[in-house]
């Protein structure tokens, strides 16, 4: 059985990885050691409410879906997509609007 802070790691790394960054990346944006984040991602170091706003702010996501109170991933994944559509100029957008006309319903 996993424990909280190897849920919270994995979810750590999924909203790292959901927003395009590397470890490195998000090392030198937070000011910490690449080390320092892949200890977190694997569970081996507690982090701290400090912390975690830092990493929701960075990743996009909501502190509370990192500390494991909003379970629905449905809500991630409507928050992956619209972070997603936000990289997408007018033209991508009108043809993503076409392709999910013709999706089945």
């Amino acid at each position: 059985m996993e424990s909280k802070r190897e849920k919270i790691a994995k979810r750590l790394k999924e909203a790292r990885i959901q927003a395009g960054l590397s470890q490195e990346q998000s090392a030198i944006i937070l000011k910490i050691q690449r080390p320092t984040i892949s200890e977190i991602e694997a569970g081996r170091r507690k982090v701290s409410a400090e912390e975690i706003i830092e990493f929701a702010n960075l990743y996009r996501v909501d502190s509370s879906w990192l500390l494991l109170e909003e379970t629905e991933t449905e809500g991630a994944n409507f928050k992956f997509a619209a972070r997603e559509l936000e990289k997408l100029d007018e033209d991508q957008i009108k043809k993503l609007i076409e392709l999910m006309k013709i999706l089945p319903k």
